[in-house]
């Protein structure tokens, strides 16, 4: 094997050889541990956002997480929130069993001179908050004319599985930010998908599958999101034929029979009973008979004339 260097000058991470070579953890272990080091702090590191960030499932990351846990990477406590709730808090540690470096102890004041302890100590003057500004009067014509609450958008985060899932794209590619404002104008689209029947991860699967390399920047993540969600959108699925196995499965009608007039069941409005059917059979055997016989005469006539 040979090297070939790169000197990295941004969006790099460092990593201890004593975690990409460790002897005990897996492979999915190392990478998820490398991946989380690579994340900034706050952003959720859970089985089930890491599961929608990586190919492995939900349960091979629960598995890797308990190694790094076991072997000191990261740390799970519980927190009490009061009231009888708890949150789990994640921390992440470069090495096991490190600890930030200390605070450096605060440097001692220099000893004053007698000359300067004689002096007695000068009044400190607190600067004062400044003065509220006076409220502003406006005149009818301005009211009419300011805008009103009605008028200003919606300041409130967008709720619901659409806004949910274009909020989580983040966590499956950093670069698949999406403001508040793109996850408003975006949701109905992907409510369009989950009205064909499209379940969350049928739909994060195209809008994460195939990006760019981790190198290539997305510079517009909401056109990008935008033009998948809409050339990738899925015809409706087809709708059962549940009046056409009702009409089978049902027993047919009761019709009246055009020789008897006995009632039996048929879907063939002209169908007749089995007596009648019989009948019907026996006639036009016998008629065909008859013309047999009547043609072999015709012939037997036909050779004495001859003759």
């Amino acid at each position: 094997m040979i090297h070939v260097r790169h000197r990295h000058t941004e969006r790099f991470t460092v990593v201890g050889n004593h975690l990409a070579q460790h002897a005990e953890l897996s492979a999915a272990a190392i990478g998820i541990a490398v991946y989380i080091q690579s994340l900034p702090d706050g952003v959720s590191v859970t089985a089930k956002s890491l599961a929608l960030r990586f190919r492995e499932g939900e349960t091979t990351v629960r598995r890797a997480l308990n190694e790094l846990e076991r072997a000191g990477y990261i740390a799970r406590p519980r927190i009490a929130l009061g009231g009888g709730k708890f949150a789990t808090r994640t921390f992440s540690y470069d090495k096991p069993r490190c600890v930030p470096a200390k605070a450096a102890a605060p440097a001692l004041p220099p000893v004053r001179k007698k000359q300067d302890q004689a002096q007695p100590p000068k009044p400190c003057f607190q600067p004062q908050p400044p003065a509220a500004p006076p409220p502003l009067t406006t005149s009818p014509v301005d009211d009419a004319t300011s805008p009103t609450d009605d008028s200003a958008g919606p300041t409130d985060d967008p709720a619901g599985p659409a806004a949910d899932l274009l909020a989580g794209l983040r966590l499956a590619d950093p670069r698949l930010v999406l403001s508040v404002a793109d996850v408003r104008r975006l949701a109905p689209a992907v409510d369009t998908w989950l009205g064909r029947s499209a379940t969350p991860a049928q739909i994060t699967r195209p809008l994460t599958a195939r990006l760019p390399p981790e190198p290539v920047p997305i510079h517009h993540p909401a056109r990008f999101v935008e033009y998948r969600l809409t050339h990738l959108l899925p015809p409706p699925l087809p709708v059962p034929a549940v009046a056409d196995e009702r009409r089978v499965d049902a027993p047919p009608p009761v019709i009246t029979c055009d020789g008897c007039e006995r009632g039996i069941r048929s879907h063939d409005p002209n169908a007749r009973c089995a007596d009648c059917r019989a009948e019907t059979e026996a006639e036009a055997r016998a008629q065909a008979e008859a013309e047999v016989r009547a043609q072999a005469g015709a012939e037997a006539e036909a050779q004495a004339g001859a003759a």
